[in-house]
């Protein structure tokens, strides 16, 4: 099933904050604005996202690469046309969203304001 492992795989790491994807501009913003407020909880924003992606990883190693236990399952085929043509736009919007996010959102986060709330801090 090599199509449906693709699709997942970039489903997960969406789910994981994988720049290029949907998931990413949220999980900058908010290790961001964490870190503005108290760098100690970024520090923890970061590892929970940290451990997530790991996690990520070991289910996404488990599901596609582990021994197959039950017949059924093993008799699966890959998708078929009307599977990908869904799992495709979906595909799509994840990676547009992440561009439409960042056109929208990280502009506004330049290096100035960034310095700028770093020496508001001391």
């Amino acid at each position: 099933m090599p199509w449906f492992a693709t699709f997942a795989m970039l489903f997960f790491m969406a789910n994981a904050g994988l720049p290029g994807t949907s998931g990413f501009v949220g999980e900058f913003m908010v290790i961001l604005s964490a870190f503005q407020r108290n760098p100690w909880i970024a520090l923890g924003a970061a590892t929970t996202l940290i451990i997530g992606a790991a996690y990520t990883l070991w289910l996404y190693k488990r599901i596609f690469f582990g021994e197959v236990a039950n017949s059924h399952v093993a008799e699966l085929k890959d998708i078929n046309g009307r599977e990908w043509l869904v799992l495709g736009v979906f595909a799509i919007g994840v990676l547009a969203l992440d561009r439409i996010q960042q056109a929208a959102v990280i502009p506004g986060f330049d290096d100035d304001h960034l310095a700028a709330a770093a020496i508001d801090r001391r």
